[in-house]
């Protein structure tokens, strides 16, 4: 298991998990985030947006080998997750 699904899943048994592009980006220009996850299958300009914000607030970002679908499944949910993000 690679270690960007490591970090995924125990993040994942905390409550500071956010899915999606507008709660991310909105957190982000807030300056309340602690990490972004992206799937492997991010749209490119969702990908630049969250890149360009994400270097603003100096946040780190974990580009995930796994494609939207497989990263709802990790998240349980019974649909594709682009962006998820954990929040401080």
């Amino acid at each position: 298991v690679e270690s960007g699904v490591r970090d995924l899943k125990s993040y994942l048994k905390s409550d500071k998990i956010v899915l999606g592009t507008e709660k991310t980006l909105t957190l982000l220009k807030t300056g309340s985030v602690e990490k972004i996850f992206l799937s492997s299958n991010c749209p490119e300009d969702v990908k630049k947006h969250i890149e360009y914000y994400a270097i603003l607030a100096g946040t780190p970002l974990c580009y995930l080998k796994q494609p939207n679908d497989e990263l709802g499944t990790l998240c349980k949910k019974p649909y594709p997750v682009s962006v998820l993000t954990v929040t401080q």
